[in-house]
């Protein structure tokens, strides 16, 4: 059994730490299986060796954010905590400062500032830097379209790149749009609200509609794509589980000058014919080791979406793996797909 007190210096900031009726400490208690007991600028924490370290990196982290002028959530102080609790090993890329002090990757707009929630979300902000090209991929809920939509919002605000560019195949259409009414942007938009919202979150509403009448944020979909040379701009390809080989292929080789393309998906949630190969799956094996090129696979624990959807989602993938382990033997069907 461990004891171990952390102070803060900012009593102004006591308040919004430790939350309404002390819930951010009774969240930190429930989760890190420690006890966490407020008095004054201190909290006593006592438990095992390891949950009172990760309850003081995940107060010290909170109370940083409170510091910069950020509001704390529940969904922050979540997210806190699973930044905590998680191991450097367990990530795609070095992400966070020595175990002394937890370092959380962010995006700022002037309107909002989104900070990583989970290890899988802070590797992914971080390699949309570092990289050109960056595949998200895992499950719904898990933040991969909105923080690539949030990055790209930023990037734009700060004049590093002239648009936005968002695409996402129209399985149900089969991409041949003509018979819906209106002009191409309206064909297309049930598509890509995801997207929409998050542009919204991110910048002032008038904006974001002044930009979309002036071609600074495009709507394209992939039939639309083919002989363009796309620069000075991100590309965020959404639902991309969705493409053929085809379009794939010929979506990466847009690529122009002082451009990234974001690529996201679920490989588990295929809506093609069957039979047909999914564009993600194999860009994934072929582009698998290219340099400038990197992958963050998102898991259920990364869903901070309710917490009911990550079990959700959890069951889903648990019947799945029943499925194909099993199913040929004992009758079994595999499951719905999730949609």
């Amino acid at each position: 059994m461990t004891h171990v007190v952390v102070a803060f210096d900012d009593n102004r900031l006591i308040g919004d730490l430790f939350g309404q009726f002390d819930q951010n400490l009774a969240l930190i208690e429930r989760r890190l299986g420690v006890e966490a007991v407020g008095r004054g600028n201190q909290v006593a924490l006592k438990g095992s060796q390891e949950g009172c370290e990760q309850a003081r990196l995940a107060l010290e982290g909170l109370y940083h954010r409170l510091q910069q002028g950020h509001e704390l959530h529940p969904g922050d102080v979540e997210g806190a905590i699973r930044m905590a609790s998680a191991e450097t090993g367990q990530l795609s890329l070095p992400t966070m400062e020595p175990r002394s002090k937890l370092a959380f990757a962010q995006i700022s707009t002037k309107r909002k500032t989104v900070v990583a929630r989970t290890p899988a979300q802070d590797a992914y902000i971080r390699a949309m830097d570092r990289a050109d090209l960056v595949f998200g991929i895992g499950p719904a809920g898990t933040g991969k379209t909105f923080l690539a939509v949030a990055y790209a919002a930023a990037l734009l605000e700060r004049g590093e790149i002239d648009r936005i560019i968002l695409s996402r195949p129209a399985v149900e259409a089969g991409e041949r749009l003509g018979f819906l009414p209106g002009d191409m942007k309206e064909k297309v938009d049930p598509y890509l609200r995801p997207l929409y919202d998050a542009l919204y979150e991110m910048m002032p509403g008038e904006k974001v509609e002044r930009a979309i009448l002036s071609g600074v944020i495009e709507v394209a979909p992939l039939a639309f794509m083919r002989g363009r040379t796309l620069s000075n701009a991100v590309v965020i390809l959404d639902e991309a589980q969705n493409t053929t080989s085809m379009q794939m292929k010929m979506f990466l080789t847009r690529l122009g000058d002082n451009a990234k393309m974001i690529v996201t998906g679920d490989p588990s949630q295929i809506d093609l014919p069957r039979g047909m190969v999914s564009g993600l799956r194999e860009a994934l094996a072929v582009l698998d080791g290219v340099e400038g090129i990197t992958s963050v696979r998102f898991t259920d624990k990364d869903v901070v979406r309710h917490e009911l959807v990550a079990r959700i989602v959890a069951a889903y993938d648990r019947a799945t793996a029943q499925a194909e382990d099993g199913g040929a033997d004992t009758g079994h069907t595999t499951p719905p797909r999730r949609g």
